[in-house]
């Protein structure tokens, strides 16, 4: 089996997985995939917004089972929690959502969010906004990289043997040059 034939058999479930949790490795990657042909798009897009909306939604209702504990069993991660829900009072809308783009709070933050008194409602709307514009965006990325790939290398065929008469000459005036120095010693 070549690795086309187990990304078009495993892609999605590979995906799904990846995007419980810090998932953008894995998106970048169905993205390029999408962009070959191996993935449809838009089953990349479906599933890289369902599970990780699901994901942090796992971890928004470990917050508020667990949250109180860990932030008694933990006062530095409380000291943090305290700013995290102040933000939350003035700025709920572009928190949850952008909280998806910072590096390192994807599990941590929903967890805080969790054990905050916000509404589950609201976390899950604007969870699910921030999922589409995250699989967007981060799958975007993959297609781009794709589309750029296929341009470079479809540009360095056209020169290939262009490069590889370059390479060749450079090699023999390097091999006349050394040759022509060890005569004058």
């Amino acid at each position: 089996m070549n690795l086309s034939a187990l990304v078009e058999t495993h892609g999605y479930w590979m995906l799904a997985l990846g995007c419980l949790v810090e998932g953008e490795t894995v998106l970048v990657l169905a993205g390029f995939a999408a962009h070959k042909g191996l993935l449809e798009p838009a089953g990349v897009l479906a599933v890289a917004t369902v599970m990780a909306m699901v994901g942090d939604q796992i971890y928004f209702w470990l917050g508020r089972w667990r949250g109180p504990w860990l932030l008694a069993r933990h006062p530095s991660l409380a000291a943090k929690a305290e700013r995290v829900h102040r933000l939350l009072d003035r700025w709920h809308a572009p928190l949850i959502i952008g909280l998806r783009f910072a590096y390192g709070l994807r599990i941590a933050g929903p967890i805080f969010i969790g054990a905050s008194p916000l509404p589950a409602w609201r976390f899950t709307l604007y969870n699910g906004i921030g999922a589409a514009i995250w699989a967007v965006l981060v799958g975007g990325l993959g297609w781009v990289f794709g589309a750029t790939a296929q341009a470079l290398l479809g540009e360095l065929q056209r020169y290939q043997m262009v490069a590889v008469g370059v390479v060749l000459g450079t090699g023999l005036l390097l091999w006349l040059w050394r040759r022509h120095r060890r005569r004058l010693r």
